[in-house]
């Protein structure tokens, strides 16, 4: 038995990565928005003993033209803040993770909101710290055009600060609710935040209890160096990039190996890599699922998804030629060098890497389930990965046939757990409660 378990985030945007997953044969097209197919889809990863239910989020549709915008199964889907909590209610252990943007709201108010979330879910809450790279957000937040990347990852930084610190705004014990002397709660363990910054002002508290967990997880997924830095700072669980096994290796090295300077334990971050998982009864039976799914991207996807990923047009490029240099964007940096680095890595024409881009060109494990397990046991043993972040080709058919068939087998080889040993998300990732920074 393997001394390292695997961790499992389900990372449902809100359902799938894969473009056309609505589009492959018993999926459930109008899944996005409708609370009976989420709730199934919760439930069943609950079943599965996922660490986490973990909902992306957009705050503008994608910035690609109409007419591969009307073919995006993204368009529509609710905001996690409200889903999640209703997700609560029908769960019982499964944590619960959203996107929060740090260029997009307040410290004040999304701190309250989270921990409304871990409160209202007996501790099961996750913070997916984000600095959103659509340029179209910010026309909807009366901006008129976006913060320069430096800018909104210093941004994102302070955030934390504030967040995290009206969190501690109440000592554990300070509700005494007393009826017969008339206290309520003791002041002397309410602290003031009185924030002052660079781009926020914060006086607090914050006017709910301390989050059961302490702090709701804290969870990033940038890349770049700005990205690796915050995450070894501040990060305890990322959503890394899959890619090839020796670039997540460096990353996953990098990361942690900068957190004894952050004076932090490397054992407190864990580090999935996204990966979609195809699985089959047969190799065969495998990548005919994946060659159907590919075949129903359609073209106008595949560019438009293309240009997203790299910051830039690719409308124009020679489709049949390899990918020529690509500028530096204020978009995402991590998802254009992931791009970049998969057309290199497969020499891969515009035209194919559009291909793989507009339906998911990032890590996938496809084949059976002990193939799957094999592959990844050995990212588990050689210090890649503390588990994964899992991507479903499709649903419900991805999703069921990853639990009932790959979840088994890694059970069998003591991989994975059989059992939820905790009831929080920081229990089942084996993350300590972090102490109150004002009151011992």
């Amino acid at each position: 038995m393997s001394q390292r378990q695997l961790h499992f985030g389900a990372f449902m945007r809100p359902v799938s990565i894969h473009t056309a997953w609505w589009r492959y044969p018993g999926a459930f097209p109008d899944a996005n928005f409708n609370f009976s197919h989420l709730k199934r889809f919760a439930q069943t990863l609950e079943r599965g003993k996922f660490d986490a239910f973990f909902m992306a989020d957009h705050l503008a549709v994608l910035n690609m033209p109409v007419q591969a915008l009307k073919r995006s199964g993204t368009v529509t889907s609710f905001d996690p803040l409200v889903l999640l909590p209703a997700l609560a209610a029908v769960t019982e252990r499964i944590g619960l993770i959203a996107t929060g943007s740090t260029s997009f709201n307040q410290p004040y108010d999304l701190a309250r909101k989270f921990a409304s979330l871990d409160a209202l879910s007996n501790g099961r809450a996750g913070w997916n710290i984000v600095t959103t790279s659509n340029p179209d957000a910010a026309l909807n937040f009366n901006m008129d055009e976006h913060m320069q990347h430096a800018d909104r990852y210093r941004r994102a930084r302070e955030f934390y600060d504030v967040v995290t610190g009206l969190w501690d705004s109440f000592a554990d014990d300070a509700f005494i609710r007393d009826p017969e002397s008339g206290i309520f709660f003791d002041p002397a363990k309410m602290h003031v935040l009185n924030h002052k910054g660079e781009n926020f002002s914060v006086r607090g508290p914050l006017n709910i209890a301390r989050p059961p967990q302490g702090w709701p997880v804290i969870v990033q997924a940038g890349a770049s160096e700005a990205g690796r830095q915050l995450a070894a700072e501040t990060a305890e669980m990322v959503f890394a990039a899959g890619g090839s096994i020796e670039g997540a290796r460096a990353f996953y090295a990098d990361v942690k190996g900068r957190m004894p300077k952050a004076g932090r334990d490397p054992e407190h971050l864990k580090i999935l890599p996204g990966a979609l998982v195809i699985v089959g009864e047969t190799m065969a039976e495998a990548r005919a699922k994946k060659e159907k799914l590919d075949s129903l991207v359609h073209p106008d996807s595949g560019l438009a998804s293309l240009s997203v990923a790299l910051g830039c047009d690719a409308s124009g490029f020679e489709l049949d030629a390899k990918l020529p240099e690509i500028p530096e964007t204020n978009d995402s940096k991590s998802s254009r060098e992931r791009a970049i680095e998969l057309a290199k890595r497969e020499n891969l024409t515009v035209r194919q890497l559009a291909q793989r881009v507009g339906g998911y060109g990032g890590k996938s494990f496809i084949g059976t389930a002990a193939s799957i397990a094999d592959e990844m046991e050995e990212w588990l043993e050689t210090r890649t990965c503390d588990g994964f972040n899992v991507m479903f080709p499709t649903v419900p058919a991805g999703l069921d046939e990853f639990v009932d068939m790959v979840v088994p087998e890694l059970q069998r080889r003591g991989l994975f757990r059989k059992e939820y040993e905790g009831t929080t998300l920081r229990e089942h990732l084996g993350l300590p409660r972090p102490a109150n920074r004002f009151f011992a």
